[in-house]
């Protein structure tokens, strides 16, 4: 019975060697079949370089909002530190001369700029009379009891009222800087 199969396989590889002289296996197969066509064309064939092209531009549809997502997020994150180190800057400042400073200049911070590329907004409430310009929640109440310190957002735009849409992307100190974040989640 094995010597049987022996001469059977025996047989069939004679047989393979006459019909494919250069090898045994897949590639010799491929290269007997489709050697003529392989030495016409060479490269890629439409199909395959649309099927590339659909895989990246998938994957750019998923990953550039997921980016824009992630710079979104630091620059508000970078507004809020900012701030607070402002916010430290004026209470030491107040601890220093008894009063808080008439603007950023006084504490040498006049320069800084929120990631969007616009000055801070601060606002010394002894300098003010009355609550008009003073930064207000929904209810119209005051954010603050001593001075408003914000960033205008991405938008570059913002109103007194924290319910007004250019107001909503502004990066906010409130309660006396017990809170630092986006005005729209306050």
């Amino acid at each position: 019975m094995i010597i049987m199969l022996y001469r059977m396989a025996a047989k069939f590889l004679a047989l393979l060697s006459t019909v494919f002289p250069v090898s045994y296996g897949f590639k010799a197969l491929r290269e007997s079949i489709f050697k003529e066509r392989m030495e016409e064309c060479s490269g890629f064939t439409l199909v395959e370089l649309l099927i590339v092209i659909a895989l990246i531009s998938t994957l750019a549809a998923i990953a550039v909002p997921q980016y824009e997502t992630f710079i979104d997020t630091a620059k508000r994150t970078k507004a809020i530190a900012e701030i607070r180190m402002l916010d430290q800057a004026i209470l030491a400042y107040n601890i220093n001369k008894g009063e808080f400073p008439d603007t950023l200049n006084d504490i040498g911070k006049g320069h800084l700029k929120d990631p969007w590329g616009h000055p801070y907004e601060y606002l010394n409430f002894e300098n003010v009379k009355g609550v008009g310009p003073m930064r207000k929640d929904r209810f119209l109440v005051p954010l603050n009891t001593d001075y408003d310190l914000y960033s205008k957002g991405e938008d570059g735009l913002s109103l007194p009222p924290l319910t007004a849409p250019a107001s909503h992307d502004d990066i906010i100190r409130a309660n006396n800087g017990d809170y630092v974040g986006l005005a729209s989640l306050y």
